[in-house]
């Protein structure tokens, strides 16, 4: 290569990707230099507090204002009297429309428990809170329905960003003519993200432009999100955010943000919104529960013949959102008749949002259950029986695939885990008073990529700059591109210094649907072999530097279509008391076939992170919300269960060698693969172990006691007090 400051040749770098690399902004975050939305200083910062409804529907009849204005520190009382007005005619970022809960204080009309009614600001937080807990709301109060089922008469198809029903062949004469044939309803709860920093926003006007500085995983969307709100050029408004403390989905547009920039605009100085834990389980989205029903039919050599898989989950009545669960079987199965169908029930209940994995954890956790309980049937291997439905092409868009090595994943992890010793009969391992059982799930997530931009600078000291509206929401992104970037110039990592989180830098990717990493790593490997190309020739540098900026929309939109997916394979070893109805997760391994690694060491972290989750979503996770006031019960994470320290075992991760040749980095997507397909393992095992089926997750130790002492099976149906109000999973 040529250097960037003399022009004469120098041997090239070992390469950075592929290579174990700490993260390069962790010193700033273990010695607190690293400041997130809420933390960073402001001159003369307000602060808001938002007033949540305390009824699940109705109207807002009046709000006494007058006290809570006369007390210390009150600056402002907003509500849908004097709000500024906002739009919500347009279509996002994403391709749908914005969730009217961004719209705060339009009107009077509750949708649900929780909605935000009105914003108090004050000199400082304590005085916000203190006056937002006296004001006085009055409602005319409506009935309100909550209950889930998946016989909602109201229950309905809902088009996402996928159709949502795909039919091919005549299902009920092929299941009439299979040799074995499942057919069983699977549920999930509802569920919540909980990263560990809360929401957090401060809006203020400087120079006629607005600046936000939030916590978010995607600058790009915020600022186009707001814009259209306020009805704003976006090149007045500026967004960022440095570090963010987890999102998993959470961190688009939120209440929070829009009343943080309503308040800034009528007091004309900064203003920060920071939502509480307690909020967050109105404000910030959630993981619908879903009923499944999923119908196999095969051959007697397992093959399959007729594979149905439906799904219910629901939404709220202000903005449907649905949760496509039977989006996994489009990609994982084939067979002559398929048929798949997503759909919603409005309710009086917060709109959901996309959570790790959206439509797929869920999915994959009755589909691959299913495939479990259709190999015990047929006297086939789980895994042999899922190597021989290994379809060539999409078993509904009918595109090649660019690249599938699930067997090649499912081979690995077989042998590593030592699956060939297992004896398939259930029931039959014992260790004291522990029953030992282990299962295995197939997984997959969709490999995409979206148009961003990056600008790469040479400066004359032989260093680079990079800047991309990139987001770390603690992936190790910064790190990764690092990593990228410094492959393309030629140089080691240590001359690379990468900025992010900033609207300014040009619009990007946000750090969602296992995107980012490979969407960002385009653009800056762009411009900085474009840059790399210049420095070549002998190019004298500038004081102010050389920048090259690029934009992969071109590139992007140029891919041949295809079914492009990372995959993986699942394994779980159980232990289940049988007296207590303890089930304990002894180790797991995963093996992914997810493109080429670009950080073995966050990579890992971030497989090892969704198999954990796995771990909650089987065994702990449940969000239940009471008939009564339509809240969730225990909205804080004393009541919400999540697996700890004492809950995880030995978990393993590991991938195959799988770039993508459509790649120019050979990238997939790693971020959420990790917990699909995970939950499916566990509850497979504990099959194994115990000889019954748990078909409703989470697999509570009271439905094992059931199943043990001869009650009614914790898979067909629900148990005694297994209603919402009782802590169980939605009735179907």
């Amino acid at each position: 290569m040529t250097t960037a400051t003399t022009g004469t040749r120098t041997a090239a770098p070992a390469p950075s990707v592929g290579t174990a690399h700490t993260r390069v902004e962790g010193r700033d975050k273990v010695t607190g230099a690293a400041r997130y939305a809420g933390e960073i200083p402001f001159a003369d910062l307000a602060h808001g507090w938002l007033v949540l409804s305390t009824i699940a529907r109705g109207r807002i009849s009046a709000i006494e204002t007058e006290a809570v204005l006369a007390m210390p520190g009150v600056l402002a009382v907003l509500d849908h009297r004097n709000a500024p007005r906002v739009s919500t005619d347009y279509v996002g970022l994403l391709g749908i429309p914005p969730d009217p809960t961004c719209a705060v204080f339009q009107h009077d009309r509750v949708p649900h428990l929780g909605w935000p009614v009105a914003l108090v600001v004050a000199e400082t937080s304590e005085q916000a809170r203190e006056a937002a807990e006296a004001l006085l709301v009055h409602y005319e109060q409506q009935p309100h329905d909550v209950e889930f089922t998946g016989e909602h008469p109201d229950a309905h198809p809902v088009d996402g960003h996928m159709p949502a029903v795909t039919e091919k062949g005549d299902l009920d004469a092929e299941l009439a003519a299979s040799d074995a044939v499942v057919d069983e309803e699977y549920t999930t709860p509802e569920e919540h993200h909980n990263p560990m920093e809360p929401h957090a926003a401060t809006a203020h006007w400087d120079g006629g432009r607005l600046e936000v500085v939030d916590s978010n995983q995607g600058a790009t969307w915020v600022i186009g999100e707001l814009a259209n709100l306020f009805s704003l050029d976006p090149a007045s408004v500026r967004v960022r955010s440095e570090h963010v403390g987890g999102g998993f989905g959470s961190k688009g547009v939120r209440a929070h943000q829009v009343a943080a920039v309503m308040a800034a605009t009528v007091l004309q100085r900064p203003v920060r919104v920071v939502l509480t834990r307690r909020q967050m389980f109105s404000l910030a989205g959630y993981r619908s529960p879903t009923t499944q029903h999923v119908r196999l039919g095969a051959d007697a050599d397992g093959r399959l013949r007729a594979l149905e898989h439906r799904s219910v989950s629901l939404t709220s009545t202000v903005h449907e959102f649905v949760e496509p669960s039977a989006g996994v079987a489009r990609v994982m199965y084939d067979a002559d008749a398929h048929h798949t169908a997503n759909r919603v029930v409005p309710l009086d209940v917060p709109t959901p949002t996309f959570m790790r994995a959206p439509g797929e954890a869920p999915g994959s956790f009755a589909l691959e259950a299913a495939l479990d309980e259709l190999a015990e049937k047929c006297g086939i291997d789980p895994i042999e029986l899922r190597l021989r439905n290994e379809p060539d092409r999409g078993p509904v868009s009918g595109l090649p695939f660019a690249g599938r090595n699930l067997a090649a994943c499912f081979e690995e992890g077989a042998r590593r885990f030592g699956w060939a010793d297992r004896d398939p009969r259930p029931g039959l391992r014992r260790e004291g008073r522990w029953l030992l059982g282990t299962g295995t799930a197939a997984a997959s997530f969709p490999a995409g990529a979206a148009p961003s931009t990056a600008t790469v600078t040479a400066h004359p000291d032989g260093t680079f700059g990079v800047r991309i509206a990139a987001a770390d929401i603690g992936t190790g992104a910064r790190t990764a591109l690092t990593l990228v970037a410094a492959d393309a110039l030629g140089v080691p990592p240590e001359r690379v210094r990468v900025r992010i989180g900033d609207s300014d830098f040009g619009p990007a990717m946000i750090a969602g649907g296992s995107m980012g990493t490979r969407s960002w790593a385009w653009a800056v490997t762009a411009a900085a072999g474009e840059l790399r190309d210049r420095l070549v020739l002998g190019t004298d540098i500038p004081p102010e530097g050389i920048t090259v900026r690029s934009d992969t929309t071109a590139a992007i939109g140029a891919l041949a279509p295809a079914e492009r997916h990372s995959f993986g394979a699942q394994f779980a070893e159980v232990a289940v008391d049988p007296a207590t109805g303890e089930v304990r997760v002894r180790r797991m391994l995963g093996m992914f076939a997810a493109g080429r690694i670009v950080n073995p060491l966050t990579a890992r972290n971030q497989f090892v992170g969704g198999m954990i989750w796995g771990i909650s979503m089987a065994l702990h996770e449940e969000a239940v919300r009471d008939r009564a006031s339509g809240g969730v019960v225990g909205a804080d994470l004393a009541g919400y269960h999540v697996a700890t320290n004492a809950d995880v075992p030995r978990v393993e991760a590991d991938w195959i060698e799988d770039p993508d040749p459509n790649d120019p980095v050979g990238i997939k997507g790693i971020g959420e693969i990790g917990i699909v397909g995970a939950a499916a393992a566990i509850a497979n095992a504990v099959w194994h172990a115990t000889g019954t089926r748990h078909r409703n997750l989470p697999i509570r130790p009271d439905r094992v006691l059931a199943a043990s002492v001869g009650g009614p099976v914790p898979g067909t149906g629900p148990l005694p007090g297994d209603g919402p109000e009782a802590g169980g999973a939605p009735d179907a």
